[in-house]
């Protein structure tokens, strides 16, 4: 008898090994496709093993007003904080999913009454009620066999760390707006300080105007279209000031706070220029965090595809019961009252309605959008590089020819207002002169924040920030 239990055991032991070798968990690997996809279009940088991501942003935006405010926004901002409640959220799968092979343990104690028919067989015995008390305690555990545990154990995993890293990614973006916004603020601070000296020019030439046309120098039309150019920087200047404030509340919005106005500095006190080094591109898939974040999607959903694929395979459960039982409370702690049995079975799924398919067919298909969400993610974040590069290059060149435009606009202002007053020059010249040296100044300052922003941009799409 006891040869023939072991013959059976070793029959289901080979059993389950064959079965076995028909599935083992795959192990994930890189999809090496969506990696080549990494490139920067450039040719300004050479490739280096540095890149400016490296840097801490503290060390990168040196202006205290501007440290202030992204200290006080990693802090405060909800998007942060709600960021952190979903890594909580997801290390408690985690922590739930390392726990999956453990076996399940329960204890529990009841009381059940019945009451008896007098004429049952039962009723008969019992005086027509029946009393049982029992204290139990159950386990029941289920062997890894096809990895399905560990599988969903790496999914979970998976899905911590992508939440880990879209933290980071909600940091980085956080920073970089926060700098972008307050660099656009400051841009606006200067175009402003210009406007008010133009208003104030304005009204000095309007007198100028007022008197060359009772000396008979020019007509009223002079005097008009000088009123007019006033009236022009006077709206400017209405239109800077709204701007100014809608740039404020955005920004605090951003700093957790209630809207009102922003600490900060001024755009002559800026210095961002940081050593542009880029790294290889394959360093954004360490640097950047939502390229991170979509390839712990794609390997949770692997893990998954796993799990699914090994629903289609038996599973060896063991469970056991034991406690003590009894009719009279007062025995319940006898040696008499104990009692245990312990059950192992395999369970194949044969007709379910075609759960078992559907949820693997499932499967496959997010692992395949999740692959595609991580190649997306590195193509984007190679265009974002790209384009920083881009505006770097662009903002350089814009801000030299932009300082000799000026330059020469503001002279020609200089020399037609001086011919003027000799009477040498028709005064629509020097309206058009002035009105050329306003904008061409506007541009410039337009251009010196494109830079600052460019910076912050590449800063941000190499991955940088969050360390």
């Amino acid at each position: 008898m006891k040869r023939h239990t072991i013959y059976k055991s070793a029959l289901a032991l080979v059993l389950l090994i064959g079965l076995q070798s028909c599935f083992v968990a795959r192990e994930y690997e890189r999809p090496e496709t969506a990696v080549n996809e990494m490139r920067y279009r450039t040719d300004q940088l050479p490739p280096d093993s540095i890149t400016l991501a490296d840097i801490s942003w503290s060390d990168l935006f040196t202006d205290e007003q501007l440290a202030m405010h992204i200290r006080d926004g990693l802090e405060n901002n909800m998007d942060i904080r709600i960021a952190l409640q979903r890594i909580v959220a997801a290390e408690a799968y985690y922590k739930q999913g390392k726990a999956g092979n453990l076996p399940l343990i329960g204890a529990g104690a009841q009381m059940t009454h019945q009451q008896l028919a007098g004429n049952s067989q039962l009723g008969a015995i019992f005086d027509g009620a029946l009393n049982q008390y029992d204290l139990s305690a159950n386990l029941s555990w289920e062997a890894d066999i096809w990895g399905r545990i560990r599988s969903n154990k790496r999914a979970l995993e998976a899905s911590y760390l992508q939440s880990v890293a879209a933290h980071r990614a909600v940091k980085t973006e956080l920073i970089a707006n926060i700098a972008s916004l307050y660099y656009q603020l400051l841009a606006f601070d200067e175009q402003k300080r210009i406007a008010q000296q133009t208003i104030v020019n304005r009204e000095s030439s309007l007198e100028t105007t007022k008197a060359l046309k009772d000396a008979g120098a020019v007509t009223e039309v002079a005097v008009k279209q000088t009123e007019a150019q006033l009236y022009t920087a006077q709206a400017l200047l209405v239109e800077l000031n709204k701007n100014i404030k809608i740039l404020e509340n955005t920004l605090s919005v951003l700093l957790g706070k209630t809207p009102g106005e922003i600490q900060r500095s001024s755009l002559r006190e800026q210095h961002l220029d940081p050593e542009m080094k880029t790294g290889y591109p394959l360093q954004l898939l360490r640097n950047r965090p939502d390229v991170i974040a979509a390839e712990y999607g794609l390997i949770n959903a692997f893990e998954l595809s796993n799990v699914a694929k090994a629903a289609f395979y038996p599973s060896l459960t063991i469970s056991a019961t034991g406690g003590l039982q009894s009719l009279e409370l007062d025995e319940l702690l006898s040696a008499n009252s104990l009692f245990a049995n312990i059950v192992g079975g395999l369970t194949q799924p044969i007709l379910n309605g075609r759960r078992v398919r559907t949820q693997y067919e499932a499967a496959q298909s997010q692992e395949e959008i999740a692959y595609l969400e991580f190649k997306k993610a590195i193509l984007t974040a190679s265009k974002e590089v790209s384009d920083a590069l881009s505006d770097i290059e662009a903002a350089e060149e814009t801000i030299a020819i932009k300082t000799r435009e000026f330059e020469a606009y503001d002279t020609a202002s200089s020399y037609s207002e001086e011919l003027l007053n000799n009477g040498f020059a028709n005064y629509l010249e020097v309206l058009t002169a002035r009105e050329n040296a306003l904008n061409s100044q506007l541009g410039l300052i337009n251009a010196e924040y494109n830079r600052l922003n460019a910076v912050v941009e590449l800063y941000r799409a190499l991955g940088g920030g969050w360390r």
